[in-house]
């Protein structure tokens, strides 16, 4: 039977028919078979520097109503569950119980050796959620920032960070459980009690938090290099959230030109409501950013690097410098980059938003967003999540640990899809105009190098012609879905004059930028040739 590193600090235990696990623990701390054969050779492991409320605090990392989980059978037979179960199991109810405050009281006789032993002395720190070392099932404070050595890559970190030094959730599983729960339960009143006065920690209510959850928040703030991250049901939602949360009344917020048409929408409409004055600039233009600074009381430069549909790149390095010498906080909507192109707090940002429907979900099949930062920072924001009530939904924060396995091999091939296209593009004579930013004619493409190690996986470009050749050239591909949105395995074409402003009049989307002949691609997981082949006889319908 596979044994959970956590039993490694632990006491053994032998598996009792008491279903409710209401008797006390044998003071002698009985060996625990290794096999479901009941004459197999055990041994036992002391607790090193233990005491009772040292164990306590060890045991109790497992769901609350972890217990009433588990049937009769698997409670009688021990084969059936992991030695961390049982032991957590047969300890969940009582915590207090009479243990013994040192290790020489538990069993000298038969310890395992020292080099087999993992030494606990005072309370330990959390490193990557690292359940055998924490006092509760809830993992909170930004835990996932500390990561193993050996995590050094944004793929070793993709793939096991939040779960490969353990999990809020006991299991030998590889993959990380669906916590399916709407509240947690407390044993007794006075945990309840110890909860409500800072003692022990737990989520108390679906809405304020669940593990799976967990895990994918701190996989995401070793990415991001966070403290703290805070997930939720939608990019859009986040971004709310975030302005609701870091922006007072009466305040001042700074945002740029090319940005997502819903949370323009928001910042120059609703916010205004409460008092709130904006201020749009152009993405570049670092003297109307000083300016607007030194007239206003300013608590927020909310902008997109790269933005949404043109590409536009910010420096996030500069911009933050000059915002922070005015008290001004820093937030990068960094969907377009991904937190493998781009360390958006590492170049001076306070807070890092995505829209985790696109990149880090990577499959077009789940909403999501969220926030990382500082935990002073996201435990504001965290504050009104919780009253606001967007929680992402477990099976949907189980999708994003799936998507983000394979994120940074995603994200290389549609790094290198997207610039071999553009510069296809870019020589076509079909093609008025392309914006990316890993062509050198980008605007911004000295800030881009400088601050992303690749640079994305949407091109936009400009065909020859109106509105009517745009329309063309998509009705004519093959291969890419006509959808409003991006970053999944699956090619998705998009007119932002047709999906996003056709309420707007063609003096309308001028205005704002939008061109009748604008295409946005966003290039997925198929074959670079397939893809060249079908754009190219696309273009040659126009």
């Amino acid at each position: 039977m596979a044994v959970s590193s956590c039993a490694r600090v632990l006491p053994s235990f032998d598996c009792r028919p008491d279903p409710h696990f209401s008797g006390n623990p044998r003071a002698e701390m009985p060996s625990f078979s290794s096999s479901a054969n009941t004459k197999t050779k055990t041994r036992s492991l002391p607790i090193h520097g233990g005491s009772a409320a040292g164990l306590s605090s060890l045991i109790l990392k497992f769901p609350p109503n972890f217990v009433r989980q588990l049937s009769t059978k698997a409670r009688r037979n021990c084969s059936n569950i992991g030695v961390a179960q049982v032991v957590a199991a047969s300890w969940s109810n009582n915590s207090s119980s009479a243990v013994p405050a040192s290790a020489t009281d538990v069993n000298p006789i038969t310890t395992a050796p020292l080099e087999d032993i993992h030494v606990v002395d005072g309370p330990q720190p959390v490193v990557d959620g690292d359940s055998c070392n924490t006092g509760s099932p809830v993992q909170f404070k930004g835990s996932a920032a500390l990561k193993a050595s050996f995590l050094r890559s944004d793929g070793s970190l993709a793939v096991h960070a939040g779960e490969r030094l353990g999990r809020g959730i006991v299991t030998d599983a590889i993959t990380t459980p669906v916590v399916n729960t709407s509240a947690y339960c407390f044993q007794n009143t006075d945990q309840l009690l110890d909860f409500k006065e800072g003692r022990y920690d737990s989520f108390e209510y679906g809405r304020y938090g669940n593990p799976t959850t967990v895990v994918a928040e701190e996989k995401l703030s070793a990415l991001e290099g966070a403290e703290s991250t805070q997930l939720m049901a939608s990019g859009m939602y986040a971004s709310i959230v975030m302005l609701f949360a870091l922006v007072r009344a009466g305040g001042h917020v700074i945002t740029t030109t090319d940005c997502y048409r819903k949370t323009r929408i928001f910042i120059e409409t609703i916010l205004p409501k409460m008092g709130i004055t904006v201020t749009v600039i152009d993405p570049a233009d670092m003297e109307s950013l000083k300016s607007t600074l030194d007239k206003h009381d300013v608590n927020l430069f909310f902008t997109e690097s790269p933005t949404n549909p043109y590409l536009r790149c910010v420096d996030i390095e500069l911009v933050s410098k000059l915002c922070h010498s005015h008290g001004a906080l820093v937030c990068v909507d960094g969907t377009f980059a991904t937190p493998v192109n781009q360390k958006a707090l590492a170049l001076g940002a306070d807070i890092v938003l995505h829209s985790a429907t696109k990149y880090i979900g990577g499959h077009n099949d789940v909403l999501a967003g969220y926030v990382s930062g500082s935990e002073k920072i996201i435990s504001e924001v965290r504050k009104i999540h919780h009253i606001f009530g967007g929680a992402l939904n477990p099976n949907a924060a189980y999708l994003l640990i799936r998507g983000m396995k394979t994120l940074h091999l995603r994200v290389q091939q549609q790094n290198s899809t997207a610039l071999r296209m553009a510069e296809i593009l870019e020589a076509h004579p079909k093609v008025a105009r392309v914006y990316y930013p890993g062509l050198p004619s980008h605007r911004e493409h000295h800030i881009a190098k400088r601050q992303m190690t690749g640079f994305g996986g949407v091109v936009s470009f400009e065909v020859g012609g109106d509105l009517m050749a745009a329309t063309k050239f998509i009705d004519n591909l093959k291969i890419p879905y006509n959808a409003a949105s991006f970053g999944g395995c699956e090619s998705i074409v998009e007119q932002p004059a047709i999906i996003s402003y056709w309420d707007l009049k063609q003096s309308g989307r001028a205005k704002v930028g939008i061109k009748e002949n604008l295409i946005r691609f966003s290039f997925g997981v198929e074959d670079f040739e397939d893809l060249k082949a079908d754009i190219l006889n696309a273009l040659e319908t126009i």
